[in-house]
């Protein structure tokens, strides 16, 4: 059974800049807590992304087939890259230790990256929260870029992509 997590950060809104620094040590404490000196890859979302679906509805997708992606038709963001290589997901690889920071930089990202293409702020809601092991990185490249990205992932067992799911975090 694939673990869901919640924890409460009612100060966590995108109706002003949030303070990324101090929701992202609440939200690691909380993964530090469950997954020390794991190897782990962290996928972050909000249910805005899956109109018409609530928090509850994705989270009982991803719990389902192990990923949020579940409908082939949807586009993804930022899925191209020029090689056209398949990537299952994007995501940040971490080692899970007392002094590693995590998720300073996925609500910051949340919050600028909207405005810059004069769209509105996002608030994070759901974690999703891979073993590392389980997953291959795919290196990549956009258009009209030179450094090579490294956050592309693909499951090593796509026949059963759940079992490289450690868990769900629910952010209220």
């Amino acid at each position: 059974m694939i673990p869901v997590y919640q924890i409460k950060i009612p100060e966590y809104t995108v109706k002003e800049k949030p303070d990324w620094v101090n929701i992202g040590i609440k939200i690691d404490k909380k993964i530090k807590k469950h997954f020390p000196n794991k190897k782990i890859a962290i996928r972050c979302l909000s249910s805005k992304d899956h109109k018409g679906k609530s928090i509850s509805q994705v989270i009982n997708i991803i719990k389902k087939i192990g990923h949020d992606r579940y409908n082939p038709k949807r586009k993804g963001d930022r899925y191209e890259n020029i090689q056209n290589k398949h990537i299952d997901f994007f995501a940040l690889g971490f080692t899970v230790k007392p002094k590693t920071i995590m998720l300073e930089n996925f609500i910051e990202s949340f919050y600028v990256w909207p405005l810059k293409f004069n769209k509105k702020p996002t608030r994070l809601e759901i974690v999703i929260i891979y073993d590392l092991s389980k997953l291959k990185r795919i290196p990549h490249q956009y258009e009209g870029r030179n450094d090579i990205k490294k956050d592309g992932f693909v499951f090593k067992n796509p026949k059963n992509k759940k079992e490289a799911l450690l868990g769900i975090m629910k952010i209220l």
